[in-house]
């Protein structure tokens, strides 16, 4: 849940995108939004888009990867994800951040498995998409911003970086308690109901 903020977040803008001038704080659509008063731009800031991928081995363990130094929450393990690029499918996405962090290319499901609103970075909040996935092939290693990875059952994994993370995988826990078909076989690649 976000929490309600009497003052700016932190990096909201200070000066209009379209005129330059410096914006004033005033209250508009249900909200204090930075307004400018030389052309009466609204600045509206939105979350980032990010994308995350399950991938499970078969054995009821999951890929997680370790963030390395200048990602959110270095030390610490989360799914592979990352950030959409402006025209970006997110599909395309998913799979070009798990290839960037794992070395592995993989075929994503069709729709989502979970989805999140991401407040751990209050400079820059995002919305997640988790999909399911399946390795296609490529050579397992740790690139971009993981410095490590690994294959870890559910009820044995190392600290995770994100709350959403963690909700998750209690979903996956709740609705699979001994680790085997974590994923909606619908949502997943190669579904034989697909």
């Amino acid at each position: 849940m976000v929490p309600r903020r009497d003052t700016p977040w932190p990096g909201e803008a200070l000066f209009c995108s379209d005129c330059g001038e410096r914006l004033e704080r005033a209250r508009r659509y249900g909200r204090e939004r930075g307004v400018c008063p030389r052309c009466g731009r609204v600045d509206f800031r939105s979350p980032s888009v990010a994308v995350a991928v399950v991938l499970s081995d078969g054995e009821g363990r999951i890929l997680m990867v370790k963030r390395g130094p200048g990602s959110s929450r270095p030390g610490l393990w989360s799914f592979p994800a990352g950030y959409m690029d402006y025209g970006e499918e997110v599909r395309e996405a998913g799979m070009r951040e798990v290839l960037e962090e794992t070395g592995l290319v993989v075929e994503l499901g069709r729709r989502p498995v979970f989805a999140a609103a991401n407040f751990h970075d209050p400079v820059k909040l995002s919305v997640c998409i988790w999909f399911a996935g399946v390795v296609l092939g490529g050579e397992q290693a740790p690139g971009s911003d993981a410095v490590d990875l690994g294959w870890f059952a559910l009820d044995d994994l190392p600290e995770l970086a994100f709350e959403t993370d963690a909700a998750l995988i209690e979903q996956m826990r709740g609705e699979d308690p001994d680790g085997r078909g974590i994923i909606d076989i619908d949502a997943a690649p190669g579904s034989p109901r697909r």
